[in-house]
């Protein structure tokens, strides 16, 4: 009888705490993106101060157009970050072929040390790669930063890539190869496309990662070059343009449209969402 008034009594309580569960969830969300939506007002704001409503303008997103150095900046910023993700991916794919064949022993070791550097702070690690880059005499400019982002993007491709190879079935990659398949041609007819999905999702994550990245890239960029998150900071002291303002929202608006497109391709093939 005490179980039966137990179970009545937290049904009793379960609209209350699904009730709380939807409160939290929705605080989270809105610190979350209550500022990313304060900042697109802002891009549509015909007054430069952030205190005051001027009227809604399309004015900062024309002008944004006409900045050669903001449009310069993210030049650099996507191209920085593509190539050092491409790189970053081939190179981590080929690392986690070498991995899965290594011994137990040996494949926890290179695993401890992909670990260090997503463990490390960046500031160590930017330090590091400057004082590197002194020491080989490497002149610091657009070389170095890509340098330095295909470093610290490297370990999450790793880390993106090997679980799906170790869920893989080695009988199958060698019945191609006793079927005739040289190795090359049983590891993109096989391999490649179960694996396929981890290297997309590494690849975006270092994208990403590199696409924001300000701590080593301003220890290791040199005079005259820019990103977009060095370029803000070198702004701060003088006030952010509202241009940038307006860049933020593009990019967010692109980054989320693609994030919408992967996962509903993602889903309309009956597999997992990427992100």
């Amino acid at each position: 009888m005490r179980y039966f008034r137990q179970s009545a009594r937290d049904r009793s309580l379960f609209p209350v705490k699904t009730t709380l569960q939807r409160v939290y969830v929705a605080l989270i969300f809105i610190f979350l993106y209550a500022p990313i939506f304060t900042l697109m007002v802002l891009s549509f704001n015909a007054s430069k101060t952030r205190a005051k409503w001027g009227g809604f303008t399309l004015k900062w997103y024309r002008s944004l157009f006409q900045d050669e150095a903001i449009l310069r900046s993210l030049w650099n910023t996507l191209s920085i970050a593509l190539l050092s993700a491409l790189i970053a991916t081939l190179i981590g794919t080929v690392a986690c072929i070498s991995i899965v064949s290594m011994k137990k022993r040996n494949r926890s070791i290179i695993i401890g040390i992909t670990n260090i550097p997503m463990l490390n702070a960046e500031i160590v690690t930017g330090i590091s790669l400057m004082l590197l880059f002194i020491s080989l005499g490497i002149r610091f400019g657009f070389l170095t930063i890509l340098l330095a982002h295909i470093t610290f993007n490297i370990p999450y491709v790793i880390l993106s890539v090997l679980p799906r190879l170790r869920l893989l079935n080695p009988s199958t990659y060698e019945a191609a190869l006793d079927l005739g398949a040289s190795q090359i041609q049983a590891f993109f007819k096989v391999t490649f496309p179960d694996i396929l999905p981890g290297i997309f999702s590494g690849f975006l994550m270092a994208f990403t990662m590199s696409l924001d990245d300000f701590i080593i890239t301003h220890f290791t960029k040199g005079p005259g070059i820019d990103t977009l998150s060095t370029k803000i900071y070198t702004e701060v002291k003088k006030g952010i343009k509202p241009e940038m303002y307006a860049l933020s929202t593009i990019i967010f608006i692109a980054v989320l449209a693609l994030l919408v497109l992967v996962n509903y391709s993602s889903k309309g093939k009956g597999e997992s969402p990427v992100l």
